[in-house]
């Protein structure tokens, strides 16, 4: 199963209170009321991941460099709006607040000196971890009556990595895009994202990623889409050298990783097409040994090249099993736009079309 590899957390979480505009910096192990509707029900729950990079530079300031994280900030923002009420819409943050809130009044600390300090010697990955919680003791079943955002920060080593298995599980439905929930980073759907992969190891106890369909179980398997992974987004290569990238609809999470990528790999002249992808046509690819690769696409891990994907009908058995090609040249270019992808946070290479980079000196 997809998971972070040598975390180590920052010694301090962020607190901010929506309606009191109060902030705090607590303790990494501060709790939240163990009576909370927040807990009970999962009501207020929305999360986001954001990459950073810290560096020192020689008159001993502290650089924190982010890619396209005004996209990742206006995602926070709408998990924020889903889960308030009409009333309470006015307590959804901007933009600015948010930026302000997570590099000044959190980041940019004395507090977080030491965490920073340690990244930058190490030049290790840095993930932001914002999420939303009910500050209020109560099981009852209302939008929150405090709610927050909370903050915390670490470095790791890894997330997934290669080579890894993956199935095509079309019995479970990640999100249902008449509840709105499909382009959000809540709770419920990652929920379903580690059933989906208990389920693909039934057929590959080496699976560490399930491939969901879309939810249009009325219609013949072979007519359904390819939506995500269980918590990634997905690109294929085919052996044309072309990409397809799915394309974004209430059941695709928009990732500010895909965007990254796919900027990089245009500006290095490979097609990527944006569009719907039938899982009858991938089935017919891999049986016509047309999938080069199936990446992973996702915030914390870059980019990850499927070794073995197994492509299941409705009763579990297997339609057809890919293999990646390590040997086209394709799947080596898109290794190769995993690592140029973190080399223009460490400011190794500008950022192409496409690609923001937000740069802020502590």
């Amino acid at each position: 199963m997809a998971k972070f590899e040598g975390v180590k957390w920052a010694s301090r979480q962020l607190r901010f209170l929506l309606d009191e505009k109060k902030v705090e910096l607590l303790e990494a192990g501060a709790k939240v009321y163990a009576v909370s509707r927040s807990l009970h029900y999962g009501l207020f729950l929305a999360f986001e991941g954001i990459r950073f990079y810290c560096r020192k530079d020689d008159r001993g300031r502290l650089h924190l460099n982010f890619l396209n994280w005004y996209d990742n900030l206006e995602r926070f923002r709408r998990g924020i709006a889903f889960n308030l009420s009409q009333e309470q819409q006015p307590l959804v943050p901007s933009l600015e607040e948010l930026e302000n809130l997570f590099i000044h009044q959190y980041l940019g600390t004395a507090e977080m000196r030491n965490f920073l300090e340690e990244m930058a010697q190490r030049q290790a990955q840095g993930y932001l971890r914002p999420f939303t919680v009910d500050e209020e003791q109560s099981i009852g079943v209302t939008h929150p009556g405090k709610p927050a955002i909370r903050a915390v920060a670490c470095l790791y080593d890894r997330y997934l990595g290669e080579p890894f298995n993956g199935v095509v599980v079309p019995y479970l439905v990640r999100a249902v895009r008449a509840n709105g929930t499909g382009w959000l980073k809540l709770g419920i759907n990652y929920l379903m994202s580690i059933k989906a992969i208990d389920l693909a190891r039934e057929i590959d106890s080496q699976a560490a990623a399930a491939l969901f369909l879309d939810d249009q179980l009325h219609r013949p398997l072979e007519e359904r889409a390819i939506t995500e992974w269980d918590s990634s987004c997905a690109l294929f290569g085919f052996d044309d050298g072309s990409v397809v990238k799915i394309q974004e609809s209430p059941l695709i999470l928009p990732s500010v990783t895909i965007k990254g990528i796919v900027a990089i790999l245009r500006d290095w002249g490979v097609k990527v097409e944006e569009r719907e992808l039938l899982y009858g046509e991938l089935i017919q690819a891999v049986k016509d040994k047309q999938l080069v690769v199936a990446c992973s696409v996702g915030t914390a891990g870059i980019l990850n090249r499927c070794h073995q994907l197994t492509l299941l009908g409705k009763d579990k058995q297997i339609l057809a099993t890919h293999l990646g090609q390590p040997k086209h040249p394709l799947f080596e270019r898109l290794g190769e736009a995993r690592a140029r992808y973190w080399a223009i946070y460490q400011e190794k290479f500008l950022p192409p079309p496409g690609i923001n980079l937000y740069k802020y000196v502590l």
